[in-house]
């Protein structure tokens, strides 16, 4: 086996169950078992849905800023409470809970890292207050 440098803003690394790692295109598969390591170059809100909650039902997700910075956004859990967002400068990380709807909003152009497991993941369009 040859041993080859990843980009890893241009590549996901699948981490299956039986151990085996790979790099493969960059795309979100909520279908797909095993755990997945993403990286994100983004510019604006709209370059990670800021307007929209996602949501991980099958595995808690670690969300890492490399670079500038970012605001993580939870979803209130109860008619009437307020969004949670915790502020993540480079080099930390947060881990969200599975079944948590969350987003994310830019402080600053951005370097992001997650790890989760995409099988069971869902978005739902973010409603204006």
């Amino acid at each position: 086996m040859t041993v080859t440098p990843i980009d890893l803003f241009a590549s996901f690394i699948h981490l299956d169950q039986g151990g085996q790692v790979r790099a493969g295109q960059p795309v979100f598969d909520p279908e797909r078992d095993g755990w997945q390591l993403m990286t994100f170059r983004v510019e604006t809100d709209a370059d990670l849905h800021a307007d929209h909650w996602e949501v991980h039902s099958d595995a808690d997700e670690v969300v890492a800023c490399l670079t500038g910075g970012i605001r993580l956004c939870f979803r209130p859990e109860q008619p009437g409470e307020e969004e949670e967002q915790i502020k993540l400068a480079a080099g930390n990380a947060v881990i969200v809970p599975r079944g948590r709807w969350h987003r994310i909003e830019l402080d600053a152009p951005s370097d992001i890292m997650s790890v989760t497991v995409a099988r069971g993941s869902r978005l739902e369009k973010r409603a204006e207050a």
